[in-house]
């Protein structure tokens, strides 16, 4: 939940018991030393204004919202109070094809880690909020838009299933800044992520670019011990590290996938870990089956399409086994390489099957109607997440008898000139109907509104948002897309695959 935007200035540097400074914060990236990170300090900003709070993560972090202000965030997460050392990543990446030595956290970096509710190690990571000795002549901050953005996609995603970062807090920050890519002056924010963690491929790859197995052997070790523990006591740990790190990721790109979203930036330093979506600049959701969508003005070639996402992340891990060969087996990365393909096609059809009302389906019967749905959305002008939306609010168990009253309206009229790929479609969906009882037609409606929101965050939908607040200081129309975002699927969405 969110409290009112538009929070007054803190008067007091100092408010008695913030529940955000004491919190019970472990050391672990900080005790692998200086060899991975550099103690910086945080920008000091001219104003402070508290635009989101993200109350269901402070039941994570076991703090009931009532014990936090919004001054409590501000001391926190706008004035640093408190805080030390305060770490900028140092890590490197391939991006766009090409390796880049000269990365690092340039405007972010690690607040803190904190243990949740759910026993899970979680990393209070900052965005926008100053240089650092990886800003490569940047000023560290982030747009007020970018963060606006970040938040509302992480929200969206997680509705959706996805394994995602989920935004802590946005403070708008009082600076002009000028970009190429927004109407400027605009304005500052600073940002709190909050994940599993922030250790991505790229933290290896600077390791091998210095030719330090060592310190490979030592970040691998802390990984698995930290976010891999149950696999501490296994005899070849490492080999069954990079395998369940091939599934999760390969699970993760089919969430991309059957959610509809491009992430646009899927360069080696922004893959996590632990398999975790994180870091939304210029995403999109797509509004139709386009499988040459890309979401970022500057990818021409198109690198980062929708389509090319399971093979990037593929692609990425593969990039992985570089600095792994250093302190593993060759041969057990290739095995486990070799499943992500499973995986994903595992994933994605289990996924999308759910966005179709089903639990399971015989195979022959599932892989048809995905394919046919993917075949009609590809082939007509029919939105995409209007699809899912439209079978949510008009599926009928009078389906299963009958054939012709599969959306006799609103679909079939929007297809005329392909009729013949829409009535193979319903064919495809009334068969599988006729595969399950019809005692579990109820299951299909409330699965459809389990996995199918009524609302999905397209462009057009966020500028209106931004436009309120870049033109009026009009928060309300963000408050009620993120209050719609979250109650768009009834009841909340299962968790995302293991």
């Amino acid at each position: 939940m969110t409290n009112p935007v538009g929070s007054a200035e803190n008067t007091s540097d100092n408010p008695p018991e913030n529940p955000l400074l004491t919190l019970d914060f472990e050391p672990a990236f900080e005790s692998l030393g200086e060899d991975y990170a550099d103690p910086v300090d945080a920008a000091q900003f001219p104003q402070h204004l508290l635009r989101f709070r993200n109350d269901d993560l402070l039941d994570t972090l076991e703090l009931h919202p009532n014990q936090v202000a919004d001054e409590h965030f501000i001391q926190a997460f706008g004035k640093f109070a408190g805080r030390f050392p305060l770490l900028a990543m140092r890590y490197h990446g391939y991006q766009f094809g090409y390796y880049n030595p000269d990365l690092g956290d340039g405007r972010g970096f690690l607040y803190g880690q904190v243990r949740g509710i759910d026993g899970n190690l979680y990393d209070l990571g900052t965005k926008g909020s100053g240089t650092t000795p990886y800003s490569r002549g940047g000023d560290g901050r982030l747009t007020l838009k970018g963060g606006v953005r970040e938040v509302l996609a992480a929200e969206m995603l997680h509705v959706m299933g996805v394994r995602t970062s989920r935004c802590l807090s946005l403070i708008e920050t009082g600076e002009a800044l000028w970009r190429g890519d927004e109407p400027s002056p605009t304005r500052s924010s600073v940002m709190v992520r909050m994940q599993r963690s922030h250790i991505r491929f790229g933290t290896f790859e600077r390791l091998h670019y210095l030719e330090r197995p060592d310190l490979i052997r030592k970040l691998l070790d802390h990984v698995i011990e930290t976010y891999y523990a149950h696999l501490n006591q296994e005899p070849d740990r490492d080999a069954r590290f990079y395998a369940e790190l091939v599934q999760r990721v390969a699970e993760l790109a089919a969430q991309w996938m059957a959610a509809g979203f491009c992430h646009a930036v899927l360069n080696t330093d922004n893959m996590a870990i632990t398999g975790e979506s994180f870091d939304y600049g210029p995403y999109a959701f797509i509004e139709r089956f386009d499988p040459r969508f890309t979401a970022a003005y500057f990818d021409q070639m198109g690198r980062y399409a929708y389509a090319n996402q399971p093979g990037i992340c593929k692609l990425n891990l593969e990039l992985l086994q570089e600095p792994l060969k250093q302190v593993m087996d060759a041969a057990d990365l290739e095995a486990g390489l070799a499943t992500f393909e499973a995986h994903y096609i595992a994933a994605y059809s289990q996924l999308m099957l759910h966005r179709l009302g089903f639990g399971e389906l015989p195979t022959e019967v599932g892989h048809e109607l995905i394919g046919r749905t993917i075949q009609f959305l590809q082939s007509t002008k029919i939105g995409y997440h209007d699809f899912f939306r439209a079978l949510r609010e008009q599926f009928s168990p009078s389906w299963r008898a009958d054939a012709a009253l599969i959306f006799t309206d609103s679909v079939s009229s929007n297809a005329d000139a392909l009729e013949s790929t829409f009535k193979a479609w319903r064919l495809a969906y009334h068969r599988a109907l006729n595969q399950i009882p019809e005692a579990a037609l109820d299951d299909v409606k409330a699965r459809l509104a389990r996995h199918n929101p009524t609302v999905v965050i397209i462009r057009s939908e966020i500028e209106a948002v931004w436009g309120a607040i870049a033109e009026l200081d009009d928060w309300e129309p963000f408050n009620r897309l993120l209050q719609r975002i979250r109650s768009s699927v009834e009841p909340p969405a299962e968790p995302p695959l293991p």
